[in-house]
């Protein structure tokens, strides 16, 4: 014949109280400035950084390309060279007229 203990109160109100503890707890944990609003503000700023490092991705590309023509490409060197800063080459001419 099996025999039953009988259960301390105390130990069978430890589970109970945990439960209350987490159910008061829990809500205002994730409600708290440090909780749901914190965590909604640093994933926006997270899109912006990712999308601010895609740009800066692209921008890389540009210059590397640029860098490049302009180790490789003469052609390109002389465009930049009469377009930016305005030189010309030994055996030619400059006009300038005044403007109206």
């Amino acid at each position: 014949m099996r025999q039953f203990q009988a259960v301390r109160p105390s130990a069978a109100l430890l589970p109970f109280a945990l439960m209350v503890m987490a159910v008061m707890t829990v809500p205002t944990l994730v409600l708290d400035e440090q909780g749901l609003p914190r965590y909604r503000h640093l994933s926006a700023e997270l899109q912006e950084l990712r999308e601010s490092n895609e740009e800066l991705i692209r921008e890389i590309a540009t210059l590397k390309g640029e860098i490049d023509a302009l180790r490789s490409d003469p052609n390109y060197v002389e465009r930049i060279a009469r377009d930016e800063l305005g030189m010309v080459r030994a055996e030619e001419f400059v006009f300038q007229f005044p403007r109206p």
